[in-house]
């Protein structure tokens, strides 16, 4: 943010840092905080104050920090019967509007986060979605925010044991049923806001990606499925979407969702780079393919804030340790960029979506700044798709990097202050092809 020079006024920090006098301001709410006996009598602000602790020390990287606030979020709005559909029954519209609009942002984030994290569930769908009867004047904005609950309720805990690895037995008939409920819950037109189109967009793909890994590390891809969804390959065609879908959307648009967008893109360019330098590809050197696919993503998260600084110099160095013929290098600039930034940034071990921690960012483990070993035993993977078999699939999946996650700020477009609040409708640029002439 670019803060007037007024808002430290009165604040003891210096009005150039941004952080300092982000966490000054934390550490004063939480401070404030500890006077209020909000635990005992909790009211619907208590479920918002420990919703955006949560958020600010997910921005910090403190993600045991993060995951405590966003649990003491769900426990309150439990506390509060905000899970009851009778609780509403006595509340006048406005207040049972935006306690139920609160209780389904609740459920996509912890949905999400646990994704990420490797967390359980609290919440469920056991009350109604918010209206458009009820909320006439927010029906635009509501449209996307629905959009996103969908996205979500198929990860239930039965894939979110499984994907944390508390459950057994999946088959591969109920994953791709997953593959097919994530590709029907977006209309072709998607009437919303800019930012939340592509909210909803990019979270679409990155899930599909997501599902796309539990089946790989289950071993029930295969080269000859006739489900696409259920093949090697597929990255590829969720990455060619993922190109054309973000080609619609200004920068601007994609920003306003912060580092949460960037990281999405990012665990779906790692994928495509698994893929790349596994799977046999043929292309003819005029078709647009996977390499192309992947130049533009990266091209995307350098030109995004915050973008360049922390991912691309671990995407760089993933592909030149399992791709070396591709011969992406990093500008000077930019690995003096990543020296100052990526390591002071956080103080865990680990970065968001368990992919290389942020202290591989340090200047000394390599001379481009990153880490020789990024977790991809190229060697192992080599030869892995002479038989495509379920063992090739489990050695594929042994030598990926496991990325996953979204975090609160990507649903910061479904409230009701958003950068643009023109109506619009988007399209799937596919789908936009197949629709017949006149």
């Amino acid at each position: 943010m670019e803060l007037r020079p007024e808002a430290t006024e009165g604040v003891d920090c210096k009005a150039e840092s941004n952080l300092l006098l982000g966490r000054t301001l934390l550490a004063d709410a939480i401070r404030t905080r500890k006077g209020i006996d909000y635990i005992e009598s909790p009211s619907v602000w208590s479920v918002i104050m420990s919703f955006f602790f949560f958020g600010s020390h997910f921005c910090l990287d403190l993600h045991g920090t993060a995951w405590f606030h966003l649990r003491e979020a769900t426990t309150l709005a439990l506390t509060l019967g905000m899970h009851e559909q009778a609780t509403y029954k006595s509340l006048d519209r406005i207040e049972c509007t935006h306690r139920r609009r609160l209780y389904w942002l609740l459920f996509v984030t912890e949905r999400a986060y646990a994704l990420q994290q490797h967390r359980p569930l609290t919440l469920y769908a056991t009350i109604n979605l918010p209206s458009f009867q009820d909320e006439p004047e927010e029906a635009e904005k509501l449209n996307g925010f629905l959009h996103m609950v969908k996205l979500y309720r198929p990860f239930d805990d039965s894939f979110v044991g499984l994907w944390n690895k508390a459950k057994t037995g999946c088959t591969t008939e109920w994953l791709a049923q997953v593959q097919q409920q994530l590709s029907d819950a977006l209309p072709v037109y998607l009437q919303g806001t800019e930012s939340q189109a592509v909210d909803v967009k990019v979270s679409q793909k990155w899930l599909r990606t997501l599902v796309w890994q539990l089946s790989m590390s289950h071993g029930y891809l295969s080269s000859a499925a006739a489900d696409k969804a259920m093949s090697f390959q597929f990255p590829i065609e969720i990455s060619r979407d993922l190109v054309a879908v973000t080609a619609q959307f200004s920068q601007q648009a994609m920003e306003v969702h912060g580092i949460g967008l960037i990281e999405k893109l990012f665990d779906v360019s790692c994928t495509l780079i698994d893929v790349m330098s596994c799977v046999p590809i043929e292309q003819h050197s005029f078709d647009f393919g996977p390499r192309e696919y992947l130049h533009q993503m990266m091209t995307l998260i350098s030109n995004l804030r915050g973008g360049q600084q922390r991912y691309t110099p671990l995407l760089v160095s993933k592909i030149n340790d399992t791709m070396p013929d591709m011969g992406y290098a990093l500008a000077p600039s930019m690995t003096d960029s990543t020296s100052q930034h990526g390591v002071s940034r956080s103080n865990s071990n680990e970065s968001s979506f368990g992919s290389p921690p942020l202290s591989a960012l340090d200047s000394q483990t390599s001379p481009f700044g990153f880490p020789q070993d990024l977790g991809v035993d190229v060697s192992s993977t080599a030869s892995m798709f002479a038989g495509a078999t379920s063992s090739t699939a489990s050695m594929f999946a042994s030598a990926m990097i496991s990325n996953h996650g979204i975090e609160y700020g990507d649903m910061a477009a479904s409230g009701p202050t958003q950068m643009f609040v023109n109506p619009l409708v988007f399209q799937d640029p596919v789908a936009m092809k197949l629709e017949p002439d006149g």
